[in-house]
């Protein structure tokens, strides 16, 4: 009964800091513009089918992408296991669903391969990661944080499945000194030489430290997630169904400045009595504020794989801007931007902005807009929303354009065209013909 309690009370404090986490970034994710995504349902379901439950994207770099759906599928499917620790934990029962008979035996034998090969996964990126220190993992903003992060989380996985191997096989150990017939599970029966020599007693410690240590390793690891990249493994699914579904080449439009178009063409369409003009909206972003809710979800999602930097041929060609750098910034001002309104009630402007402070004008100028960053993505992250956003603050509001696109947009508003001549003359280069 005490056992129970102590699990109960260890339980419930891991579901509420986790639950005030999780609030955490959803008060932050709407500070963001409202932004309405009501549009074909049945190709969101299916995206996110094919992208997010289905790694579509993942396998596109084999080695990586299968890795990773071993990983993926160790944490979906032992969840089920959780479930059963969970349960014994609040009830005191022991191995809950072992009525199943052989069906059971072969469900833990399938999770303990499955084990093996979350074990080999993690293993192998941490050698990626840290011995061949594949480029991507390594650019200037992979810093000493963002590094021992990842290797944070493989190290625990690694120690997680490990608990889950012991706790097995000396559970079947313990079960046959009063059952010799019992039969155990695949991989367990395989170890059990490891311990055959040990005493009941010492089996029944190994048996019941796995077992606390698998379990609050878990719990511990749910409430290191909302802190972690690896929160993507929660917001990639609802992030994947509202991304862009339209041509990746179409940008958007300012409501307000299609509106003026509108009037200026139609000028007989303006309400008679406006009444108090509103104030003026801000062109584009300069702070987190002014990004839409989904380009904020898409920083929390953003899984720090780096294959959109890889991909970007601006990055290639040694230019500032790194797509992934542009969303883990967008995040960190986010997050400080939060902790501002938590500390005083309200924002109180504390002399920081995006851009400036995080994202440098160079950065955002080296884009070519090509969208290598957001079809590399695989959980459909726009890096290139946040990047064109920035750009019309610079433009629109600042002025602040580089001196050729400058002359650019000025020869258009005067010319209709690009080129330094009037649209009377477009043709004047076919005379002689």
């Amino acid at each position: 009964m005490i056992s129970q309690i102590i699990f109960i009370i260890v339980l419930g404090v891991a579901i509420v800091c986790f639950w005030r986490a999780v609030n955490r970034i959803s008060k932050n994710i709407h500070l963001g513009r409202p932004l309405e995504i009501k549009d074909n349902p049945s190709g969101r379901w299916k995206t996110m089918l094919l992208v997010a439950i289905g790694q579509s994207k993942m396998v596109k770099r084999p080695l990586a992408g299968i890795m990773h759906i071993l990983i993926y599928a160790g944490f979906i499917i032992i969840n089920l296991e959780v479930l059963e620790i969970l349960i014994d934990g609040v009830t005191g029962q022991h191995r809950i669903f072992s009525f199943l008979g052989s069906f059971y035996t072969f469900l833990i034998s399938a999770f303990e391969y499955l084990a093996v090969g979350v074990v080999v996964a993690c293993v192998t990126f941490l050698l990626r990661r840290n011995v061949a220190r594949l480029k991507r993992f390594w650019s200037r903003e992979m810093t000493a944080w963002p590094r021992s992060d990842a290797n944070i989380i493989l190290i625990t996985e690694i120690l997680l499945m490990t608990a889950f191997f012991f706790l097995d096989t000396s559970d079947t150990l313990i079960q046959r000194a009063t059952n010799p017939q019992y039969s155990g599970f695949a991989l367990s029966n395989m170890l059990t030489p490891l311990l055959a020599s040990t005493s009941l007693p010492t089996l029944e410690f190994i048996e019941h430290f796995c077992w606390w240590f698998h379990i609050i390793g878990i719990l511990a690891f749910l409430n290191y997630v909302p802190y972690s990249k690896h929160f993507h493994i929660i917001l990639a699914f609802p992030n994947v169904y509202y991304s862009n579904l339209k041509p990746k080449g179409e940008f958007t439009n300012l409501a307000s400045v299609t509106k003026e178009i509108h009037l200026m063409l139609n000028p007989e369409s303006a309400p008679k009595d406006a009444g108090t003009p509103a104030p003026p909206e801000r062109f584009g972003a300069k702070d987190v504020f002014d990004l839409s809710w989904k380009q904020l979800m898409d920083a929390y999602s953003c899984t720090e794989c780096g294959r959109c930097t890889s991909s970007c041929p601006a990055n290639q060609t040694g230019k500032l801007l790194s797509p992934r750098k542009i969303m883990m910034d967008t995040r960190d001002r986010l997050q400080e931007v939060g902790k501002n309104i938590a500390k005083n009630g309200k924002f109180v402007d504390d002399g920081k902005s995006l851009l400036n402070n995080y994202i440098l004008p160079e950065e955002v100028w080296a884009c070519t807009s090509c969208n290598a960053c957001v079809q590399e993505c695989p959980v459909d992250i726009d890096p290139l929303s946040i990047i064109v956003d920035i750009r019309r603050f610079l433009v629109m509001e600042q002025s602040a354009a580089p001196q050729e696109l400058a002359m650019m947009l000025n020869n258009i508003e005067n010319n209709g065209a690009p080129w330094q001549f009037p649209a009377s003359d477009r043709l004047n280069w076919t005379s002689g013909l």
